[in-house]
């Protein structure tokens, strides 16, 4: 009986040891910076690895979710293609400039190539008011796709001191006229 229970419990643990943490951290434990390396390390045989930080609006637009774990991994993979590990100094780096921010990685489309130079972005925390970024780059010469439309690739960084990790925000793209031109609704506990 007692050994059936603990194969049981040794069973169920290997399960949920690769089960994704329960929330977006903005800050690390060094138990997760290792649970972020290993994911990266075993995720080169994956090729949508990173789906869990992707969304798609109804638009064909793409919004990536950088948080520190998704960073950390992605490093991590990177050097595992090349068939080594981050060095302490790499991980150290990462993390200074990832932790304690949200970054967004956003791909907008547009009429003209220049169509992204002034927008704004602005980032909404249910109850709260508008969280200004802290870094914006947006995409001044966008690229011509076979549509016809351009894409701009643009980076927003947010200060994530305001931000928990388990509820929702969205994104607001506004143009020089305060049009929203996009938005994203981000599920901070659905990613890690």
């Amino acid at each position: 009986m007692r050994r059936g229970l603990l194969v049981s419990l040794i069973f169920m643990s290997s399960l949920l040891g690769g089960a994704p943490l329960s929330a977006a951290s903005f800050s690390l434990t060094s138990q997760e910076i290792q649970a972020a390396i290993r994911f990266g390390q075993r995720a080169i045989v994956n090729e949508k690895f990173d789906r869990e930080w992707n969304l798609t609006s109804a638009s064909g637009e793409t919004l990536k979710v950088v948080t520190p774990f998704f960073r950390l991994a992605q490093a991590a993979r990177n050097a595992a293609f090349k068939s080594g590990t981050l060095k302490q100094r790499e991980i150290d780096s990462l993390l200074k400039e990832h932790q304690g921010r949200l970054v967004l990685w956003a791909n907008l489309r547009g009429p003209r190539e220049d169509f992204a130079r002034w927008y704004q972005p602005v980032l909404v925390v249910q109850g709260k008011a508008e969280i200004k970024p802290d870094f914006v780059q947006n995409e001044r010469t966008a690229l011509r796709q076979a549509d016809g439309h351009f894409l701009s690739r643009s980076v927003y960084a947010f200060p994530a001191n305001n931000l928990g990790g388990k509820g929702r925000v969205t994104l607001l793209v506004r143009d020089s006229d305060d049009k929203e031109v996009a938005r994203f609704v981000v599920d901070l506990s659905a990613m890690r």
